[in-house]
């Protein structure tokens, strides 16, 4: 007697809001600007910063750059979800940007600073934290001396800040090694985190 094929049904999980933080110089945006190269279908979030654009960076993509001004009066008007002072300017999270994208039903990724990582798990418990991470101190003072992008003293002040980021840890759920010259690994080990995410029985719900 034929019995009828048994019938699989897709599971349907929430959109995510991952956040990617960890050491300045671990390669954030590296990791970002890899992910966004492979088309992979995650909203991410551009951020507004005081700032002047460095070298490469566009207009819209990597940053919306504004004047003093401007981001006071975002704040004023309740328009970011959180804002930091980081090494001599503001950087801010836009609101409405995140809340259209997870009601878009796309996973949305946010790339903060540690301090910024924390502002958001208070906001939304159910938001997945990533800390990237390099192989040990030398390596970082390496990077940031390689990248040129401050003086002696400001590079002095990062490491530091690192030291201290390293003890917030344990507030992520998880940590990814971005060895040097292995940027594809780190960027696998964070889709394949992503996509266990999306297989949990209860999945996390953000509330946007």
């Amino acid at each position: 007697m034929m019995t009828e094929p048994a019938q699989y049904f897709p599971v349907l999980s929430e959109p995510l809001l991952i956040v990617i933080s960890g050491l300045s110089g671990a390669g954030k945006d590296s990791i970002i600007n890899r992910m966004k190269e492979r088309n992979q279908p995650f909203h991410f979030v551009v951020t507004v910063t005081t700032r002047p654009p460095r070298d490469n960076e566009v207009e819209g993509a990597d940053y919306f750059f504004i004047t003093q001004e401007q981001f006071t009066h975002m704040v004023e008007r309740g328009e970011l979800l959180e804002y930091a002072w980081l090494y001599d300017h503001y950087s801010g999270v836009p609101k409405e940007q995140v809340k259209q994208a997870l009601a878009s039903g796309k996973d949305v990724i946010l790339r903060l600073d540690v301090q910024g990582a924390a502002t958001i798990q208070s906001l939304f418990p159910e938001a997945l934290l990533i800390f990237l991470t390099v192989e040990d101190e030398a390596e970082l003072r390496h990077r940031l001396s390689t990248r040129r992008t401050e003086p002696l003293d400001k590079l002095e002040a990062r490491i530091a800040k690192a030291r201290q980021e390293l003890e917030c840890i344990e507030s992520f759920d998880y940590i990814v090694l971005n060895p040097r010259d292995r940027l594809d690994e780190a960027v696998n080990t964070i889709t394949s985190i992503i996509k266990a995410e999306h297989q949990r029985v209860h999945s996390r719900k953000v509330q946007p």
